[in-house]
């Protein structure tokens, strides 16, 4: 029987169709994000895709509880959209899922488009853009861009969540009626978690190397503090 709460989406549970579907999104964002990347990511941070990814992997095995005796973990899209900008964050969230999918069957290899669409896509995108967007439009303190990026993380947990539903019920899983508020239900509560884990390891990551944060413009402080300046996305 299918877990109405769990993200990884289980090989024959999607229609064939939909599955097949949930690949164009995913695939094609990886590759704009390998695109970015060529462009973006400029010596000193090539190596921060690979701690990014491997970080994700590991926080990923550690559940903390929820309500009901269920337990949630670290999604990490929100995290690496952040550090990488929205694109580039697409490869991270790829590698990570796909390590799962074929390593410890968390997840289909026939559905690992839609896991990679619901639970790194569709989240790097909201956040990164949303980060984006509060550069310009909010003021440059450490309190707004941390709030902005625990709402953020909240959030692609609940977009995440709403496409699994609406994925398993136009493949006849289970109604839509039935699989939405159960999902949105315990995700909301997921999400709390994934907003305190990001915004703290954001805040660690400003405190010591602020030039890591991919889509935020380094301070003048922070620049004569000895920072890297980075190549931040554009429009990213």
């Amino acid at each position: 029987m299918l877990d109405l709460v769990a993200m990884h989406i289980p090989d024959g549970f999607l229609a064939n169709w939909i599955a097949a579907l949930c690949w164009i999104p995913a695939l094609l964002a990886v590759a704009i994000g390998l695109r970015k990347a060529t462009a973006e990511l400029i010596e000193p941070r090539i190596p921060l895709l690979g701690v990014t990814a491997a970080f994700i992997f590991a926080v990923q095995m550690l559940n903390f509880p929820v309500a009901g005796g269920t337990s949630g973990h670290l999604l990490g899209a929100a995290l690496a959209a952040i550090l990488l900008g929205p694109w580039v964050a697409c490869i991270a969230m790829a590698v990570v899922l796909t390590m799962q999918a074929f390593v410890f069957a968390d997840g289909g290899i026939t559905a690992l488009g839609a896991n990679v669409l619901n639970m790194g896509v569709i989240g790097a995108l909201l956040v990164g853009y949303l980060m984006l967007w509060s550069r310009d439009a909010l003021p440059k303190s450490r309190g707004a861009f941390l709030g902005i990026a625990g709402v953020g993380a909240w959030l692609a947990v609940m977009a995440g969540a709403t496409a699994t539903s609406i994925e398993l019920a136009l493949s006849d899983t289970v109604p839509l009626g039935t699989v939405l508020p159960a999902m949105l239900g315990v995700h909301a509560l997921i999400g709390i978690g994934e907003a305190v884990i990001t915004v703290a390891a954001v805040s660690a990551v400003l405190a010591t190397r602020p030039d890591l944060i991919a889509v935020r413009d380094l301070t003048p402080a922070e620049r004569d503090g000895g920072s890297v300046p980075v190549a931040t996305p554009e429009g990213a």
